[in-house]
């Protein structure tokens, strides 16, 4: 299978892992008017406006589907935790490796840096609510802020802070008040006109965070420190950067977009990759270009090199000879020779 281009020329590197899902396929399905949809949202997630009584959540809201779908949400991360209840029916879901089916009464939740997908080729019938609460966090390491309107007392948030941050489980069998508090939230959502359910809204979510610790403390978590390192936080970086090689990186913004000082990252790093970062760079990008080149064939070595970051075709030569002891020309050659 030959290597989908994205990009020929490459660009400055953003932080892009953790923009606001746009949920396309979403919108799109409301128009269709494939299903009910209501939600309060800001940045790009879609919905009515939320207001700055409740500033932190990103996105809260429910769909309703009672007919088959054709679309589901592909891949992606969210700028906060997200917690979501299916009320009823089925849905296709996965986070991480895993995939299931979410029942009734199931409960997912998904920090920043977890990515997970909604559906399969659909996401099912069903009835399914969310919230979003942005904790300006975009790595496991770095230390939770919640919104100032979160009246738990420090124990009970540090206590829920804790197990969700050193224990990486996500799907429980939510409970009555869990259930009752995101009913009790799809009912505000509804009626909330650019505000006027921000008080409701706010109690609601603290009460759904009381009923949260309470399930949490209930079951037998074995808390893992390891969880909050800042190697970790280094280790996803590394592996996000596998799609993003053709984005023209310096070690300043690799850090920057691990969360972690320059220092640390390289340090962390060397551990993980026995290389500094720049040369762990160049070496993904090597291995990247030996593929493209013998899959496709039809590019010349200049778009190679752009396609896996490299500044010019003839440093990209450069480099490839230094480390194949060949051209690229006489790599493809001499692979397709062979295949």
């Amino acid at each position: 299978m030959k290597i989908n281009i994205q990009k020929i020329q490459p660009y400055i590197a953003e932080d892009v892992v953790y923009h606001a899902d746009t949920c396309i396929p979403l919108v799109d399905a409301v128009a269709r008017k494939k299903l009910k949809f209501k939600a309060l949202a800001r940045y790009t997630y879609p919905g009515d406006r939320l207001t700055e009584d409740t500033k932190g959540i990103s996105s809260i809201g429910y769909w309703d589907a009672d007919e088959p779908q054709d679309w589901g949400l592909d891949w992606h991360r969210n700028e906060g935790i997200e917690i979501h209840y299916l009320e009823s029916g089925t849905m296709p879901y996965a986070q991480g490796p895993e995939k299931i089916n979410l029942l009734p009464n199931h409960m997912t939740i998904t920090r920043p840096w977890e990515e997970h997908k909604v559906g399969d080729s659909s996401v099912g019938m069903g009835k399914l609510y969310w919230v979003i609460i942005d904790l300006n966090v975009r790595r496991p390491h770095q230390n939770w802020v919640w919104p100032d309107w979160i009246f738990l007392t420090k124990n009970d948030l540090d206590k829920l802070t804790t197990i969700l941050r050193q224990d990486d489980k996500w799907l429980w069998n939510g409970s009555k008040e869990i259930a009752s508090c995101f009913q009790r939230l799809g009912k505000v959502v509804d009626t909330d006109e650019k505000g006027s359910n921000s008080s409701k809204i706010r109690l609601i979510i603290n009460e759904l965070l009381i009923a949260l610790l309470e399930l949490l403390k209930e079951d037998k978590i074995i808390l893992k420190e390891s969880l909050i390192d800042s190697s970790r936080s280094v280790q996803l970086f590394l592996n996000e950067l596998e799609g993003k090689l053709f984005e023209v990186w310096t070690i300043y913004n690799m850090a920057d977009s691990a969360g972690v000082g320059l220092t640390r990252f390289t340090h962390h790093c060397k551990k993980l990759t026995n290389l500094t970062p720049m040369r762990y760079l160049t070496m993904r990008r090597l291995e990247m270009s030996k593929l493209m080149l013998v899959e496709n064939d039809e590019l010349s070595v200049t778009e190679i090199a752009y396609s896996c970051g490299f500044t010019t075709g003839q440093y990209y030569s450069t480099v490839f000879k230094k480390h194949e002891k060949c051209t690229p020309l006489e790599y493809r050659n001499r692979k397709l020779v062979f295949n």
